[in-house]
């Protein structure tokens, strides 16, 4: 499905969960629905969607949403890889890929387990695979703050 090889098995699964997760999302201003799923490296998928607000800054994205859910359940690391998925009937198809605060909010959980998941971004004939320090360089995180 493009980014060099097929998907393993964790990876279908992580995707499903994603696109299952768009189809809760709460977009009724952008249109735009859009689903994130988190392995972590005990087989655990945690998934979200996003959550648009009418006072448009303040919406979670779902990728912020799947990370709150992770920290709320008491994970503090162990992130292995990530699925974004959005609409298939919007855009041009391609691979979407985390915006610059999802990246940031991912970065911050990966930290704490002293990991660099891979992001899957799906589009609708391709799955682009990548390194978070790729999408990220020179993440500031709690290592930061000593």
């Amino acid at each position: 499905m493009g980014g060099g090889s097929e998907l393993s098995a964790n990876e279908a699964k992580l995707i499903d969960a994603a696109r299952d997760a768009a189809t809760r999302a709460y977009a009724p201003y952008s249109d735009y629905a859009v689903g994130a799923a988190l392995l972590f490296d005990d087989g655990t998928v945690i998934a979200g969607s996003n959550v648009e607000n009418a006072s448009y800054g303040l919406s979670l994205c779902a990728e912020t949403t799947a990370v709150a859910k992770a920290l709320n359940e008491g994970r503090r690391g162990g992130l292995v890889a990530v699925a974004v998925t959005g609409p298939a009937d919007k855009g041009d198809g391609a691979p979407i890929t985390p915006c610059g605060r999802c990246r940031q909010v991912l970065s911050e959980l990966a930290q704490l387990g002293g990991t660099d998941p891979a992001i899957l971004c799906v589009g609708q004939n391709e799955v682009r695979r990548v390194r978070l320090s790729d999408l990220l360089p020179h993440a500031f995180g709690p290592a930061s703050l000593d």
